[in-house]
Order: C-alpha cells, then structure tokens, then sequence
C-alpha cells in the first residue's frame, strides 16, 4: 500500500531529495519536462502517471474543485501553503501519506498538509 507522488516545479527540491532518501516514490515536473504545462495539463500528466500531484500552488485547488464539481477523474491532490507549512513537515506529512495510504484514499480528493 503506497502512493507515488509528482512534484509540481512549485515544490523545492530538498523535499523531493529528502522523501527519495526515505524511500518514496517521487518524479518532478523538472525532470518529466512538464513544468512549462498547464495546470490542468499537470494534472492530467499526474493522473495519467498514476500519481498524485503534490503542490504548494493554490490554483490546483481551484482545478481540483473544479473537476470534482464536473465529475471529472483525477488522481489526486496534496496541497501544502508555502507560507505555513515548512519544509520539514512537508517531507514529514508526504511521507506519511506516501507509506500508508493507497489510491482509493486519493483518487479525486484534495488532502491539505499538515495532515
């Protein structure tokens, strides 16, 4: 049971490093070479990878509600504000996610951290 996630370019990088070193399963729009996209075309990129899309841009909440409202599928989103919540809970909270929870607890939802 785990939970792969895709790193929006919002996201600093030692959050992506550190959740690699604890064995999370993690890409990043920089690497996938989707960071010029969209949202909405991230997202459908996340989903579409099986992943869930974890940002600290609040315009994927707007795209979020907008699918759900719309019934439409997405994978899933966590979102983290990048004035409140800290590197180090980011990773924390990620990692938590990550190891315990499976797509039935994403799939089309919006998960807010600090968990």
């Amino acid at each position: 049971m785990t939970v792969a996630l895709y790193m929006d370019h919002h996201v600093p990088a030692p959050i992506t490093t550190e959740l690699r070193r604890r064995g999370v399963d993690v890409i990043t729009a920089y690497e996938d070479d989707t960071h010029e996209w969209e949202d909405t075309d991230l997202l459908d990129r996340a989903s579409a990878l099986a992943r869930v899309l974890f940002t600290r841009d609040d315009d994927f909440l707007v795209e979020a509600a907008h699918r759900q409202r719309n019934d439409i599928f997405f994978y899933g989103v966590i979102y983290a504000h990048q004035l409140r919540v800290s590197i180090g809970g980011c990773v924390q909270d990620l990692e938590l996610i990550a190891k315990t929870c499976d797509e039935r607890d994403v799939i089309n939802d919006v998960m807010y951290l600090p968990v």
